[in-house]
């Protein structure tokens, strides 16, 4: 086992590729960061400008949404106060422990969730499936937050329902486009108004009839028996235990957190948990508080379904303390709103990083974040349209399963494989340096299918209702496990090569853009430094710079193990990946399927509901397994033609430099062709040590970090302070121009080995 800092191991010899003038151009939205937010890379040092207390600001904004009140209200409803508060305790319990971690990670590397959960065990593709869990929530968390903002719109204006929705979605998207900066100054200018509003009904209650409170503590819900019943509690704590994912969505603005300031760390401690794990702390208090008033909106002739909806339940809170129907609409609709838009946009914002993550590896591609955000909303809007509100608890309880998995394969490996050296001990979330799977994904996935059988009752009541639970342990087991079995050889699939410093500011040779050390990656194949958005994007290199690391290369070896001797050589990879594509489809019709279940359960028979729509994923199989088919052949066609045209240009570059030499010969000319990549005598290389000092150390790093521009410049600021040294610089400068880094070190340092 091999981790950061020891020696690099060999690297295979790598065919040198030509990438003379090319360049990635990005569009404008992806290139500005004040709209992308660095939304696929590493947040950097010179960007985190904030202070600790704007971001958690921004962060505990979030907080504002009333979804916790729904929940409060469905569980109290459902299984009465005491089975309620208990599980809201031992959830947010739980929540603040596994959300610590994850918090401190993140805002020590400066990454969002995807970036951390690539490195902490899931592998470069491994953790698609982990952006589509947190995309999931981010959209199901939108289209619950904008229902309840357009009951609130119907309320005071009686307004057609699919209207309001479409006005509840549209009027987050002008404010999320410009990223986290308009997103902290919106936050901070609603922060004291609707802190006010939130917690006056509270107050008013407890000043004014307090006898509530105690009537509340008796309350028992649909469950006459009252007190704490064990299957109560797990069904309550089901409901809860999604809110878990929401650490994801602190962390996205965690990431740009400043560097500890020496002498008062005690500052960036206080912002990361207040910000971090200890959002579930007032969300406990919301949760209860929701309760509290859906009991009181009960007590004043408000029908149950009613009385569980956020709108209703503080509309006959205000109405009770301003005495007039009119302004308490009026009241309730403001607060409504404020509410809603403070944690939509940052369920938009979540989203649109959710999707560019999952996206770009599957297209490599990047449109930028704001398409993705768009996506996004549409998604959360066609929702709304087929009522999501009224099923949310089944909907939430089948989620739950999924997130919880994830999030516990994730603080496994942050807080037992890497104190155990068990996996190493950095984040490295580089494509260039990962494995596509790894052994966090397979505890997901393994934890995933044992909740889904405690889910479906198989195993009863009592087991279904503590799934969650146990869904948990399972992650929490089977990660470092996993890791030990297979030595952690799956977390880096080779090691760095560049030693630069941290924060350094590196010039990348694909885009031409310049970013911190931390965000660059070293490639063999240009030889040159690229960033790591723009390794990801490429698709032409194969991952050439790893070994068996990619998934075709994973699969393969997989089905070595499982397949008797002899036959997985012809389970090629072109079957491997069909069928991870028919799997992958059928995934997905079953979760569409299963979320068409949760919609119809509480209006057919779940016994005839369940048989058609077991019927009607067999039916949607057969086409699956025709489109897996088509999207293999397709890829391999896409494969043979970017093969094929990188042969034609290479054959057209080799005939013109033949052509070339035809002419020059012919003309006479005593101009030489040229050089070589990879002369065989190191004395052919021009010798630079007839340069000043002071240059020849300027060059060499400006070399080493792919600075072309730079060096273009200092080059022909040089022939101008040295004219006696023009036919040198003029060997350098056309190293410089065909960006052949390694030659143009070679001059200066000879013995250096490529």
């Amino acid at each position: 086992m091999s981790w950061p800092g020891d020696p690099p191991s060999p690297v295979s010899v790598i065919p040198p590729w030509n990438v003379a003038g090319f360049r990635r151009q990005y569009n404008s939205w992806v290139a500005d960061e004040t709209m992308e937010d660095y939304a696929l890379r590493y947040a950097p040092r010179s960007f985190r400008k904030w202070s600790e207390w704007r971001i958690a600001n921004t962060a505990i904004g979030s907080l504002s949404f009333l979804v916790m009140e729904a929940i409060g209200a469905v569980i109290v409803v459902n299984y009465g106060f005491a089975n309620a508060m208990w599980a809201i305790l031992a959830v947010g319990l739980i929540v603040f422990l596994t959300g610590l971690p994850i918090a401190w990670h993140a805002a020590r590397h400066g990454l969002d969730i995807d970036l951390l959960t690539r490195g902490a065990g899931f592998g470069y593709l491994g953790s698609t499936i982990t952006s589509i869990t947190y995309a999931i929530f981010t959209f199901i968390f939108f289209a619950l937050e904008a229902a309840i903002m357009a009951m609130a719109l119907q309320m005071l204006k009686g307004w057609p329902l699919p209207m309001c929705y479409a006005l509840s979605s549209l009027i987050i998207l002008p404010l999320v486009i410009r990223g986290v900066t308009f997103i902290s100054r919106l936050q901070t200018w609603t922060q004291p108004l609707w802190l006010f509003l939130l917690i006056l009904p509270f107050i008013w209650f407890a000043l004014s009839r307090p006898w509530l409170f105690r009537d509340f503590v008796e309350f028992t819900g649909s469950h006459p028996a009252g007190g704490f019943h064990p299957a109560m509690f797990g069904a309550a704590a089901a409901v809860v235990f999604p809110l878990i994912v929401q650490i994801a969505e602190q962390v996205d603005y965690l990431r740009f957190m400043p560097p500890p300031t020496p002498g008062k760390q005690w500052r960036w401690w206080a912002a990361l948990i207040a910000a971090g794990p200890g959002w579930i702390v007032p969300g406990m208090l919301k949760m209860a508080g929701g309760a509290f008033l859906a009991y009181v909106a009960m007590q004043y002739s408000t029908p149950q379904q009613q009385a569980m909806e956020p709108a209703h339940m503080f509309l006959v809170a205000f109405r009770e303390i301003f005495g007039l129907p009119g302004l308490a609409v009026a009241v309730t609709v403001l607060f409504v709103m404020i509410s809603q838009i403070k944690i939509n946009v940052t369920n938009a914002y979540a989203g649109s990083l959710a999707w560019s993550n999952f996206f770009v590896r599957l297209t490599r591609s990047h449109p930028g974040r704001v398409v993705w955000l768009i996506f996004n909303i549409f998604i959360a809007t066609l929702l709304m349209a087929l009522g999501i509100f009224d099923a949310f608890e089944r909907v939430l309880g089948f989620y739950g399963v999924i997130a919880t998995a994830w999030i516990g394969a994730l603080v496994a490996d942050l807080v037992i494989n890497k104190p155990l050296g068990l996996s190493p001990p950095g984040i490295e979330f580089r494509r260039g340096h990962l494995y596509d799977f790894n052994t966090g994904l397979c505890a997901m996935l393994l934890a995933i299918a044992i909740g889904s059988l405690l889910h479906s009752g198989a195993l009863g009541e009592m087991a279904k209702a503590f799934t969650s639970f146990i869904v948990l342990g399972m992650a929490l087991i089977f990660s470092p496990l996993l890791a030990w079995a297979t030595q952690g050889r799956y977390y880096l699939a080779r090691q760095p090569e560049a030693a630069w410093r941290p924060g350094e500011t590196i010039r990348c040779s694909a885009c031409g853009h310049a970013f911190e050390s931390e965000d660059m990656v070293y490639c063999p194949v240009l030889k040159a430094p690229v960033c790591s958005l723009c390794c990801a994007l490429e698709a032409d290199c194969r991952d050439r710079c790893k070994t068996n690391a990619n998934a075709a290369e994973q699969l393969h070896s997989l089905w070595s193990v499982i397949l008797p001797h002899g036959k997985a050589t012809r389970f090629n990879s072109r079957i491997a990946l069909y069928l991870a594509a028919l799997l992958a489809l059928c995934a997905t019709g079953a979760f569409l399927l299963t979320m068409a279940y949760f919609y119809g359960e509480a209006e057919i028979p779940s016994s005839q509901l369940l048989a058609s729509l077991l019927k009607f994923f067999l039916l949607l199989a057969l086409p699956a397994t025709i489109c897996g088919w088509y999207m293999m052949k397709t890829d391999s066609r896409q494969r043979g033609a970017q093969m094929q045209a990188q042969a034609q240009a290479e054959s057209q570059r080799h005939l013109l430099s033949l052509l070339r030499e035809i002419d020059i010969r012919q003309s006479g000319s005593r101009a030489a062709p040229p050089p070589s990549p990879a002369p065989p005598d190191k004395d052919a290389w021009p010798q630079a040590a007839a340069l000043p000092a002071a240059l020849r150390e300027t060059l060499l790093r400006l070399a080493r970090h792919g600075e072309a521009s730079a060096l273009r410049q200092r080059l022909q600021e040089a022939r101008a302070e040295h004219p006696g040294h023009l036919a040198l610089l003029a060997q350098l400068q056309g190293f410089v121009d065909r960006l052949d880094f390694q030659a143009l070190i070679r001059s200066f340092v000879p013995e250096e080995d490529d």
